[in-house]
């Protein structure tokens, strides 16, 4: 993992999440402002993972669990596209909020990745 690159997606991701939590507590159904939004921490995840997939190549080893990493990463993809074509689906205040629980919870986990990639073992 990138470190700034990192804390660039952590800061777009809390930002999308608070966006879309507060879009879906107006009562504003999904829209390209909130998909949008959320599409950009997808991107910026496939990103990571290409990040992830080249960076022990270039001697930047993960010092943790590799496999714990993955499955965090697999799963923080997921999560947007899942919500992205659930919202979709379901157009109402509510997607916009869930929307924003999952930029919220890709935030959390971007940060656990950060760690497991980083700190274990020192």
């Amino acid at each position: 993992m990138i470190e700034w690159y990192t804390y660039l997606q952590l800061a777009i991701a809390v930002a999308a999440g608070l966006l879309c939590l507060a879009l879906g507590l107006a009562g504003r159904k999904p829209t390209d402002l909130s998909m949008g939004a959320t599409l950009l921490v997808e991107v910026l995840l496939i990103v990571q993972l290409v990040v992830a997939i080249v960076a022990p190549f270039a001697g930047n080893e993960a010092t943790g669990s590799v496999l714990e990493f993955y499955t965090y990463l697999i799963s923080a993809i997921l999560l947007p596209l899942g919500g992205g074509v659930w919202a979709l689906i379901e157009r109402s205040r509510w997607s916009t909020v869930i929307l924003g629980l999952i930029n919220l919870s890709v935030a959390v986990m971007l940060y656990r990745m950060l760690q497991i990639w980083t700190v274990q073992g020192v």
